[in-house]
C-alpha cells in the first residue's frame, strides 16, 4: 500500500530535519597544518597525530596555520580541549612585546568575495587583509573569562580570554557567531583560515601543551 504525504506532513519533515543540529566535524591534524613563524630565527615544536596536537614552545613563537574546507567554512561554533603541563606566567596580552601566552587559537572570517581569491593558506597575507577578521581565544594573561580587547598587533584581531595562565586541562566550547558579534558587530561570514599558536619569546619560558582537533559547527 503507497502513502502519500500531504504538503503539510512534508513541510513538517522538513522542519524536524533543518532543526536537527549539524553533526560537528574535527578539523584534523593530518599534516595538512603548517607553520608559519612570526620571526625569522624562531619556531616551536608541533607533532600533529591526527586527533590531537602537541606543542613545544621554549623561548620561540610561532603559528601553525590551515585553510578551512569549503564544507566547514559556514561553522558557527566549535569545541577542543586543551591541556598545558607547562607554561608562561601572566603577562599583559593587550601590550606588544612582553605578551606572551600558552596557547592560541585563531578562527579567520573574511567576505565571500575575497574568499572567493584569497589564499586561505597563506596566513601572513590573510591576516594583514582588511576583510579579515579574527577572533583569538587565549589561555593567557589574568582578566576575567569572556574578556576581549584588540590586538596590539593587527587591527582585524581580537583578543578573547578564555583560561588564565597557568597549568591544567579544559574543554572550551565556543559560539563563534556571538563572540564575532561581540567584537566587530554584525554576522560572521566565511570561516577561512585557522590557526594554532604557542608564545614564549619575551619571558624567555617554556610551554608544553595539547590540544585536541577542533570540531566545527
Amino acid at each position: 500500500m503507497k502513502h502519500i504525504l500531504s504538503a503539510s506532513n512534508v513541510a513538517r519533515a522538513l522542519l524536524f530535519i533543518l532543526a536537527v543540529p549539524a553533526a560537528a566535524q574535527p578539523l584534523s591534524f593530518d599534516g595538512s597544518w603548517r607553520e608559519q613563524g612570526f620571526l625569522r630565527f624562531s619556531s616551536n615544536n608541533y607533532v600533529q597525530n591526527g586527533g590531537s596536537l602537541q606543542v613545544v614552545s621554549d623561548g620561540t613563537v610561532s603559528l601553525l596555520w590551515r585553510a578551512v574546507p569549503e564544507s566547514l567554512r559556514g561553522s558557527r561554533s566549535a569545541s577542543w580541549t586543551w591541556a598545558v603541563a607547562e607554561g608562561v606566567p601572566a603577562t599583559d596580552l593587550r601590550r606588544k612585546g612582553g605578551d606572551d601566552r600558552n596557547l592560541a587559537i585563531y578562527f579567520a572570517f573574511t567576505d565571500a568575495a575575497t574568499a572567493a581569491t584569497a589564499n586561505a593558506n597563506r596566513a601572513t597575507a590573510l591576516l594583514r587583509d582588511p576583510n579579515t577578521k579574527v577572533l583569538v581565544y587565549v589561555w593567557g594573561d589574568d582578566e576575567p573569562r569572556g574578556t576581549n580587547f584588540d590586538s596590539p598587533y593587527l587591527p582585524g584581531l581580537k583578543t578573547v580570554v578564555l583560561r588564565q595562565a597557568g597549568s591544567g586541562q579544559h574543554t572550551e566550547s565556543v559560539d563563534l557567531a556571538a563572540d564575532y558579534d561581540r567584537a566587530f558587530g554584525g554576522s560572521p561570514e566565511v570561516l577561512i583560515g585557522m590557526g594554532i599558536s604557542a608564545d614564549s619569546d619575551d619571558t624567555n619560558t617554556k610551554v608544553r601543551a595539547s590540544i585536541t582537533a577542533p570540531d566545527l559547527r
